[in-house]
């Protein structure tokens, strides 16, 4: 895109935890398609914003009356038909459903006709949309399946998304692209004797701790220079169910922390010496990149969209069953640490080849591009 004549904007209810999933995602892209000459505003809700957090691409609004659950802020709306009014906007982009924010670019852009491009962020997984809140059942026929009626474009970051989206009945083409990912310095490993099995996400019953606990409790005694580092903030209470249980399950060399972020998660990354992630659900999985990104290989269940895993030697792809995950954590635990380097070093090389940011904004910049004005359908555009 060659000039910043017009605005394109993206919409996202919250960026609150930093360096961590959309938030991270999200304000990633916007920063590479800066770098692809687009003019980006992110427009999100004030509430959950970190203190200190500056971009210059960012504008925020606060919350209005109502459940804090849908964001409603009429103020958000206001500015999105402001901008749809003054006939400067050619695309919005929104991120994520099931609250109001997700909802008004929808109205703008059916009511201006202007583009509209939606990333679900994972939300449409069979195992999403069936959990939840009863709220769900309410809001997606009266609301929000409604405002996607105006989708120009999906965006899916894997195949896997893309399929759930034509699974809902959604004929728009889709594009898929994954999300980026930073490729860090590779400091020197802290050595020791002992070895790291290493889970770094939200604490959450869609990850799959509890597979991953009694799959440590089946290995435990057989590995008695592994421990099991445990990372990453509480989700509404779910960090002290798996304290008890695996309290009740007798486990050994398990630790749980909290959220590590900036510095401290690339250094957890790069003294683990092995990574695991035994979701039921992803639609992307950005710990893997990061992970495989610090050369450390991957053990990934089927729920995440990791297929390449095994094709690349960077790791395992495995089916979301306790017996599966314990066979594997077997077979990679008992490979010394040459093997394990080599494995996260075909993982590394990896995501600098397809996963880099500037690639990612790239592709996206030729997708608004294509929207837009027509020509060549980008070969990563689905319109089956």
């Amino acid at each position: 895109m060659a000039q910043k004549a017009c605005r394109l904007i993206h919409t996202i209810p919250a960026v609150s935890e930093e360096a961590s999933g959309p938030s991270y995602s999200v304000v990633r892209l916007c920063g590479s398609l800066i770098d692809q000459n687009c003019d980006i505003t992110l427009v999100t809700l004030s509430n959950g914003l970190m203190a200190g957090q500056k971009m210059n691409f960012l504008k925020v609004f606060p919350s209005g009356l109502g459940p804090q659950r849908l964001g409603r802020s009429p103020l958000m709306r206001a500015w999105l038909e402001s901008e749809g009014r003054n006939g400067m906007l050619r695309l919005i982009h929104n991120h994520s459903i099931w609250m109001m924010p997700n909802v008004y670019p929808g109205w703008v852009a059916k009511k201006y006709k202007v583009p509209y491009v939606v990333s679900p962020r994972g939300a449409f997984s069979e195992w999403a949309m069936a959990s939840g809140s009863r709220i769900k059942r309410i809001f997606w026929p009266l609301m929000q399946r409604p405002s996607l009626e105006a989708v120009t474009c999906w965006h899916a970051t894997a195949e896997s998304e893309y399929r759930d989206i034509r699974r809902l009945g959604f004929r728009q083409p889709v594009a898929v692209i994954p999300n980026g990912v930073d490729i860090p310095e590779m400091p020197e490993k802290d050595e020791s004797q002992n070895h790291t099995l290493l889970f770094l996400g939200r604490i959450h019953p869609k990850k799959g701790l509890d597979m991953l606990l009694p799959a440590w409790k089946a290995i435990q005694d057989r590995f008695p220079s592994w421990r099991l580092r445990i990372v990453g903030p509480d989700n509404s209470g779910y960090l002290i169910k798996m304290h008890r249980f695996a309290s009740d399950l007798g486990l050994q060399r398990v630790e749980f922390y909290g959220p590590l972020y900036g510095k401290d998660k690339w250094t957890a990354y790069r003294n683990a010496d092995l990574f695991i992630l035994p979701s039921y659900s992803e639609n992307f999985g950005m710990a893997v990149a990061e992970a495989l990104a610090s050369g450390l290989p991957a053990i990934v269940s089927k729920g995440a969209p990791w297929e390449g895993l095994g094709a690349r030697n960077a790791g395992r792809w495995i089916d979301n069953n306790i017996d599966a995950l314990i066979g594997c954590l077997e077979e990679l635990m008992s490979c010394n640490s040459e093997t394990l380097d080599k494995m996260g070093q075909r993982g590394r090389m990896w995501m600098e080849q397809e996963y880099s940011w500037d690639k990612i904004g790239q592709k996206m910049a030729e997708t608004y591009q294509y929207l837009l004005n027509g020509g060549q359908l980008p070969p990563w555009v689905m319109e089956d």
